[in-house]
């Protein structure tokens, strides 16, 4: 245990996820992230779990581990999520299952383990939503039923757990995340795509929001972005 604030972000992968951790570890948070493999970009600082989220055994294990080698979270940020872009007759139902896992069933997990403990000393929980959270795109079937669903279940949770002093926001991501892996997918320029320490800056500004003026939900874009 120490007196640094704590910080679990439940599916640190590489591009969004590094940066919201290396972003709270520059802030004097101490980072533990979950994720199913190691993540080589983010600073050695950082803890770094190996746990499938979609598995709640494993992540019963993993937020005990948590709460009682560091302590209960002060910020719990959700970015798991499996991307599947495929015309709807070639998805197969694992496919689609494994979306609403990864995004949908991870989140509920999660917050299952720790929302109780968070409640008891108020913090922040903030879950990435994006474009496909309130749209459904052609060849999005399974990602957009996934997104969808962890809106509704974000919302329902806030109107659960605010009056306790527990912070949960659903953050729309629209657009593209300028990562190494989307700037081989698409061709767009660096400025119409939204950057890791971007969006972290704006996760970390959200937690920092006094009790008066909470935000529930918003939408982050590229000043290039149709909308």
């Amino acid at each position: 245990m120490n007196d640094k604030q704590i910080a679990v972000i439940g599916g640190m992968g590489e591009g969004l996820g590094s940066g919201i951790a290396n972003f709270f570890a520059a802030k004097g948070y101490k980072v533990i992230g979950l994720n199913r493999s190691g993540n080589s970009q983010v600073g050695k600082e950082i803890i770094q779990l190996k746990v499938d989220l979609s598995k709640q055994q494993q992540v019963v294990e993993a937020i005990e581990n948590i709460t009682e080698s560091h302590g209960v979270p002060d910020v719990f940020i959700h970015t798991a999520a499996e991307l599947l872009i495929a015309p709807f007759e070639k998805t197969s139902a694992a496919q689609f299952e494994k979306c609403w896992r990864s995004g949908t069933m991870s989140a509920f997990l999660l917050s299952k383990e720790l929302f109780p403990k968070m409640a008891d000393k108020g913090g922040v929980a903030i879950f990435t939503g994006a474009t496909a959270s309130i749209r459904g795109g052609k060849q999005f079937s399974a990602f957009s039923a996934a997104k969808f669903a962890l809106r509704g279940l974000v919302q329902s949770l806030a109107r659960q757990y605010q009056s306790s002093g527990l912070h949960i926001v659903h953050v729309i991501v629209d657009g593209i995340i300028d990562t190494a892996k989307s700037r081989t997918l698409h061709s767009l320029s660096a400025e119409a795509m939204l950057k890791p320490d971007d969006i972290a800056e704006c996760f970390w500004r959200l937690a920092q929001q006094p009790k008066s003026t909470w935000t529930h939900e918003l939408d982050l874009r590229p000043y290039l972005e149709t909308f």
